[in-house]
């Protein structure tokens, strides 16, 4: 596919701008400060774009406002008495320094243990905690898929786990795939089923349109409930850089 980037300013306000050989225009909003995106047809000038820009700054103003007012954790050192979360619940950490494997579990309802040996690093921890994240979404997204497939109608060829900056989800449309953000194992089981049907509508239709909205209405009324949690649970830290 064809792409070009630049960026102009809409009342003082950088948009990037990637024309893409496509037909509509798509406008999106993106943490953690509310980076404007518009991904445009190459067909159109950079006035209509703007003029669509100016269209929607309500919008965009509100979303921006919602990523300001967001709470954000602070870098995690991963030291005893940290607050981490899973399935939309805090934990606080206890590191536990021992001889053995490496492990993740639950001491009691509100602490989360990770076991290591003496001197392992900040590093090596967050990863012990990422790979154990990842383990548990790994054991709950095929009964899910399975469970939505006949009733949206399309088969997943393949999905996968993966970190990402600024989606919760994504997928290709021909290659029936889809990729989860592994922050969802932190995020209440409603978000991650909610953020999979999505995925799983737009490998029928591609475009938030009046379509995808009436079946996800369908598929789940209360989905519009499930998306404003999902924007209102903690956003984690990352190194926000494009």
């Amino acid at each position: 596919m064809t792409t070009k980037k630049h960026q102009i300013r809409v009342q003082g306000m950088p948009v990037e701008i990637v024309r893409k050989d496509i037909k509509n225009l798509h406008l999106g909003v993106y943490p953690p400060g509310g980076r404007v995106r518009v991904a445009a047809p190459l067909r159109l000038d950079d006035e209509a774009i703007r003029l669509a820009v100016v269209s929607r700054l309500g919008w965009i103003r509100r979303q921006q406002k919602n990523f300001a007012e967001q709470e954000r954790q602070s870098q995690r050192e991963m030291v005893g008495g940290e607050s981490h979360y899973f399935q939309g619940r805090r934990y606080r950490l206890a590191v536990v320094e021992r001889a053995g494997p490496a492990a993740v579990r639950f001491r009691n309802n509100s602490t989360l243990e990770l076991q290591i040996r003496p001197g392992t690093d900040r590093k090596y921890r967050e990863a012990l905690l990422n790979r154990w994240y990842r383990q548990w979404l790994r054991e709950q997204i095929p009964a899910l898929i399975a469970k939505w497939e006949p009733k949206i109608g399309m088969s997943v060829a393949e999905w996968g786990i993966k970190r990402m900056k600024t989606r919760w989800g994504t997928c290709n449309a021909d290659a029936r795939r889809i990729w989860l953000n592994l922050e969802l194992a932190k995020k209440p089981v409603s978000c991650l089923e909610y953020i999979l049907i999505h995925e799983m509508v737009h490998l029928l239709e591609h475009h938030h349109n009046e379509h995808f909205r009436e079946m996800m209405d369908r598929l789940m009324p209360q989905w519009r409930t499930h998306r404003q949690e999902l924007n209102r649970a903690p956003l984690s830290h990352e190194d926000w850089t494009y």
